[in-house]
Order: structure tokens, then C-alpha cells, then sequence
């Protein structure tokens, strides 16, 4: 239902709650990113999630965010993904490239390679 309603792939939503919280609902982050797609809650907030843990609410939060991301950057997935990692203003200052930081040096390629993998596959799971 997110991925449908957001205009976001249902493969790329799976890529990122992979990377982000390996599926765990209740995955918190060391800084404070909460849920399947680990939310900051400044950007929970302004996505209009209450609780980040609730799994359907985090899921759409996460959709509707990543679909601002994919309308920033043109469409082009992989800056979508950094900005998604390491916030669209480290994209965006750089020039639009990959922030040389090392964890989204990590992030953008695994989320990359597990988005073409569902691709092949009938990823109906609904999100």
C-alpha cells in the first residue's frame, strides 16, 4: 500500500528496511532513528508518523520520504539512497554526488544490490 500510494517501488522500500533495521520493528539507532526504516523524528514528523514503531505507519513515513528524495534527485535511486543515509543536504552540498563518508560509501551499494536482486523477484509482500 506505500509503495503504491508513494510511488516508490516495493523492491527499493525492502531494499532500505533491510539496510536500515534488518526487518526489526523495534530497531533504535545510536542516534535516534527509530523503526523498520530507522526515522529520524524530525523526519517522522514531518512525514506525519506518530510512532515509528508501529510498522505500518513507519513503513509510510519512510515511502512518502523516500518518494521526496527520488523527486529531488531526479529520480536517480542511488542519490536518493545517500540522501536517504546521510540526509539530502550532504547530497546536496557535494554537488549532487555520494557523500565520501564511509558508512553511506557502505550503504548506497548494498541497498543498491538488494534493490536489483527483489527486482527479479515477485516482491508482493505489501508495504
Amino acid at each position: 500500500a506505500a509503495a503504491t500510494a508513494n510511488e516508490v517501488p516495493a523492491a527499493l522500500l525492502h531494499a532500505v528496511i533491510r539496510a536500515e533495521s534488518r526487518y526489526n520493528a523495534d530497531a533504535t539507532s545510536p542516534k535516534g532513528a527509530g523503526g523498520l526504516m530507522q526515522l529520524m523524528p524530525d523526519t517522522a514528523r514531518e512525514m506525519g508518523v506518530k510512532d515509528v514503531y508501529d510498522p505500518k505507519s513507519n513503513i509510510q513515513g519512510g515511502a512518502k520520504y523516500l518518494k521526496r528524495l527520488l523527486t529531488l534527485f531526479d529520480n536517480d535511486i542511488a542519490l536518493a539512497v545517500a540522501a536517504y543515509n546521510a540526509g539530502p543536504q550532504a547530497v546536496l552540498s557535494r554537488g549532487g554526488v555520494i557523500p565520501p563518508f564511509a558508512e553511506t560509501q557502505r550503504y548506497v551499494p548494498d541497498v543498491l544490490r538488494q534493490y536489483r536482486r527483489l527486482q527479479g523477484l515477485a516482491v508482493d509482500a505489501p508495504l
